[in-house]
């Protein structure tokens, strides 16, 4: 049985959802977000808590898609309430990152400046050497964010490139000269 699948989830103030069959809609503060999920879990809305149950407990798709359609549910209606972000480094000598309008400008040591463009329902902030990615779709922020770190991974001699803000990047010895 899954554990996540069998807890409810509580509907914090100021949010709205709304469950018709397998789509859920959820309302709230920072904007709203739509999902459909699979016809193998019922979803049931009473008062402000919602539960999952699977349609067939023999089912193995069924196990396996309850806990995961839990957690999106409640991914949902904590990102129209709360919304998500990640921040991401930039470490490197002359290694620089600017907005401009909803493009994030990224100088790290190619000839040339890569731009990003934000989906929509993304935005970019950065101070200094931190780039800020928030917005209410926490798959998308995080989709946003691995893209961005794709452009300079962080290299393991000196450390060198974009990573995740408390990530801890493995380092190697480089070459020892010869005595």
């Amino acid at each position: 049985m899954s554990r996540i699948g069998k807890q409810e989830i509580l509907i914090p103030e100021g949010v709205e959802v709304k469950v018709n069959g397998n789509k859920v809609e959820a309302k709230g503060p920072k904007g709203s977000l739509k999902m459909k999920a699979l016809p193998e879990i019922l979803i049931e809305k009473k008062d402000n808590v919602i539960n999952f149950t699977p349609k067939d407990s023999d089912d193995l798709k069924s196990k396996a898609y309850w806990g995961l359609t839990r957690t999106l549910v409640s991914n949902m209606i904590e990102g129209v309430s709360k919304g998500f972000e990640k921040k991401l480094e930039i470490n490197g000598v002359g290694f620089k990152v600017r907005v401009e309008g909803k493009k994030l400008i990224l100088d790290v040591g190619f000839s040339h400046s890569v731009e990003i463009e934000a989906p929509e329902g993304i935005e970019f902030t950065t101070e200094k050497n931190v780039i800020t990615v928030s917005g209410i779709d926490k798959g998308l922020v995080g989709q946003v964010s691995a893209q961005i770190k794709r452009v300079r991974p962080p290299e393991p001699y000196k450390g060198k490139g974009i990573k995740y803000v408390g990530e801890v990047i493995r380092r190697k010895v480089g070459k020892k000269s010869a005595a």
